[in-house]
């Protein structure tokens, strides 16, 4: 059954001043993400995944289509749709005073919730950290810490936008535990990456942009069955990143 259903999704920004007319970010874009799935979002930089996540999100007004999130529609009821969200941004700010317990209390309160700080740390393997504060924290602790803070309102569905960018292999394996962690629970993940072997490893089902169009989308070994081109000699089969560069022509940094 589908918990997020999103129909010719279009968001519009106008062009430099010097320049007349606009452009579509996300221009069109149409899929559904079933309840209790990981479904990834690729593509290169400007292909409108943050943009498509954020009118999710409630973060940016949809221009035209729609979403509807577990029968709730986006653009009618955007409040009772973040009651049930979680969101973890690219990046975040913090008041530096306060310690992540107390940072979880707040959180929670903005939420009208209560939550025990200790739990929902030990949840994410910060247990440890309850008493430090944003910037004793490292990369990997931060990130996690930022999803912490995305489930105090015990979401169905969470978002998260490039999770493990800038992350060390190792912190980058912590994150993905975590993520297949909460989906065991039943929590439906939505995620952006640039990150090929992540999309693989973690997703149900992943659809490609490239200049504001959803341009493929299936599970990972579907995807390099039909698109990944044979390789060379070495490898047995080829992966997701051959399947994005074969439909967009260019790397992910580009």
């Amino acid at each position: 059954m589908s918990i997020i259903k999103v129909k010719n999704l279009v968001k519009t920004y106008r062009l430099p001043e010097k320049i007349e007319g606009s452009f579509n970010a996300v221009d069109g874009v149409s899929f559904s993400i079933e309840r209790g799935e990981i479904y990834g979002i690729l593509g290169p930089n400007g292909a409108g995944k943050t943009t498509t996540l954020e009118m999710l999100e409630g973060l940016n007004d949809i221009d035209a289509g729609a979403a509807y999130i577990d029968g709730l529609s986006v653009m009618d009821e955007p409040y009772k749709v973040k009651k049930i969200i979680g969101v973890q941004l690219q990046a975040n700010e913090y008041f530096d005073g306060l310690t992540l317990g107390e940072l979880i209390i707040l959180f929670g309160n903005l939420y009208q919730v209560k939550v025990i700080p200790d739990k929902l740390l030990e949840r994410v393997n910060l247990l440890d950290k309850l008493h430090a504060k944003p910037a004793d924290l490292s990369g990997g602790q931060n990130q996690r810490f930022s999803i912490a803070c995305a489930l105090v309102n015990d979401p169905k569905i969470l978002f998260l936008d490039e999770p493990t960018t800038g992350l060390d292999p190792q912190a980058k394996r912590n994150l993905w535990n975590l993520v297949l962690e909460l989906n065991r629970s039943e929590m439906t993940i939505v995620l952006t990456t640039h990150n090929m072997e992540e999309a693989e490893t973690l997703c149900h089902r992943i659809g490609i942009m490239d200049k504001g169009k959803l341009i493929a989308e299936d599970t990972p070994q579907n995807l390099i069955t039909q698109y990944a081109s044979d390789p060379p000699a070495a490898p047995l089969h080829g992966n997701i990143e051959d399947v994005f560069l074969a439909l967009t022509g260019h790397g992910l940094r580009d």
